[in-house]
């Protein structure tokens, strides 16, 4: 179990850092978790499973065009990874290369709803807010929120997203 509340740093981490409400500002915002990505992708949860598994391919759900300025978002950190996942594994070094896709990092949101409808992903149980309240209902005023939300109006698609009164 790995809690990230532990390293702090972030809106999304620490309660006293307060998560904002008014739209997408330049440069990395409070809401970036410092390092997310890579410790999901090497420590958490796909690296070392993944060579255990002699697979050669890890999936990020990361997208690099409708995003709030997280670095680790981008395709050149996808690239990085795979290189640094390739130099620190047992199967790197035997020629087993292991490749870390991105298959959201270019789709406007409104095309990742399209492709989750197509896949018949249920988008109501699904959460993007970074304050859902404890029944899981999102504010609807976070960046995540106005995000997802004008992705489904582009996609001209009806929101089934359960947001908290207001």
């Amino acid at each position: 179990m790995l809690d990230l509340a532990q390293f702090g740093g972030s809106a999304l981490t620490d309660r006293s850092i307060e998560v904002p409400t008014a739209g997408v500002q330049p440069g990395i915002p409070v809401t970036y978790v410092p390092a997310r990505n890579t410790i999901l992708l090497a420590l958490a949860l796909a690296l070392g499973w993944a060579e255990v598994l002699g697979a050669q391919h890890v999936f990020l759900g990361a997208n690099a065009v409708d995003y709030s300025g997280y670095p680790d978002c981008r395709p050149e950190y996808l690239r990085a990874f795979e290189a640094m996942a390739n130099l620190a594994t047992k199967a790197g070094t035997e020629g087993r290369r292991t490749e870390v896709r991105g298959p959201l990092l270019d789709l406007p949101k409104a095309g990742i709803i399209r492709l989750a409808l197509e896949l018949g992903v249920d988008l109501a149980a699904t959460v993007s807010c970074y304050q859902p309240d404890a029944e899981s209902r999102a504010c609807g005023a976070c960046d995540a929120c106005r995000i997802r939300r004008d992705g489904f109006a582009a996609a001209a698609v009806d929101d089934p997203t359960r947001y908290q009164a207001r």
